[in-house]
């Protein structure tokens, strides 16, 4: 059978039409094919990302630390779980080996979300905010970021970014201050300080603001400070000091050591009998207590 040059053009153009149809059917097929990988992936993406959490608990310094043998003073933050699910506890010390420390601070904070904890320092609202292998500490109002200077010497401040380290804090340079707080009411300061010393814990009260400011130090054995609170519990005008020690064995038993102060003069010690003493209370006792000041109306 013999094929003309007409019907040998109408061959080309039928077979050049099915292939620009084939192609068009394949490009469609990848582009859906395309569309819905993306889609997967974005699906995925979004996937991992709702159930990725900002790991908030950790060590974190300032950048000298990185030069702590050439002499560099240094801050760090350790960062623990509270004894609540939200809350972190937060110790802020520094170096300790060759002068006073820089800057000091226990706190504990609250959770606003996953990366940004909050607590109140002097009134004035703190933020701690984490990401992958950062802390940046500041206040919420820009103009309030003085108060961060309060809690450090020579002109530092507790506001910055701090990195994230694997391993734990220099222990031969750190501050051994167990706990360190500044309270304040009624225009009353009170200083509680605790370290270890002659293998017992210790801590120390320190008034000022008083006429006859108070300075003495308790010896607490294997007791270590939790928190102290200052509230003016008799509603007189003067407050009161209020701190919680825990024993650190498996009961995890607590002490409260009370102090007020006298006609906003002077001020004395308060006596609170132990839970485990207290036959009204105790039966049944077994330790692992959680104190703390509620308001009463």
């Amino acid at each position: 059978m013999r094929i003309t040059n007409n019907q040998q053009t109408e061959i080309k153009i039928i077979m050049k039409s099915k292939l620009k149809t084939l192609l068009l059917i394949l490009t469609i097929f990848f582009g859906v094919s395309a569309c819905k990988n993306d889609t997967k992936k974005n699906k995925e993406s979004t996937k991992a990302k709702t159930f990725e959490k900002t790991d908030v608990t950790g060590n974190f310094v300032s950048d000298s630390y990185a030069k702590r043998s050439e002499g560099y003073d240094w801050v760090s933050v350790a960062v623990t779980k509270n004894n609540s699910n939200n809350d972190l506890s937060i110790k802020v010390r520094s170096r300790a080996d060759r002068k006073k420390p820089t800057c000091t601070l226990d706190a504990t904070v609250q959770k606003v979300n996953d990366s940004i904890y909050q607590t109140q320092i002097e009134g004035k609202t703190t933020l701690f905010q984490f990401s992958a292998d950062k802390l940046s500490i500041h206040t919420k109002n820009e103009t309030d970021k003085s108060i961060l200077n309060f809690y450090c010497s020579g002109g530092a401040s507790l506001e910055g970014i701090y990195k994230r380290i694997a391993e734990p804090l220099d222990a031969e340079q750190i501050d051994k201050t167990q706990f360190s707080k500044v309270l304040n009411l009624q225009g009353i300061g009170f200083n509680i300080s605790s370290v270890t010393k002659n293998g017992k814990n210790q801590f120390t009260v320190f008034t000022f603001g008083l006429p006859y400011n108070y300075n003495e130090t308790f010896d607490i054995n294997k007791e270590q400070i939790v928190n102290a609170k200052v509230e003016d519990l008799n509603s007189d005008g003067s407050p009161e000091l209020v701190i919680f020690t825990q024993n650190q064995d498996e009961q995890k038993r607590m002490m409260v050591y009370g102090f007020s102060v006298n006609n906003r003069k002077s001020i004395s010690q308060v006596y609170f009998q132990r839970t485990e003493e207290n036959i009204k209370i105790n039966n049944g006792y077994n330790g692992n207590d959680e104190f703390t000041l509620i308001e009463t109306f």
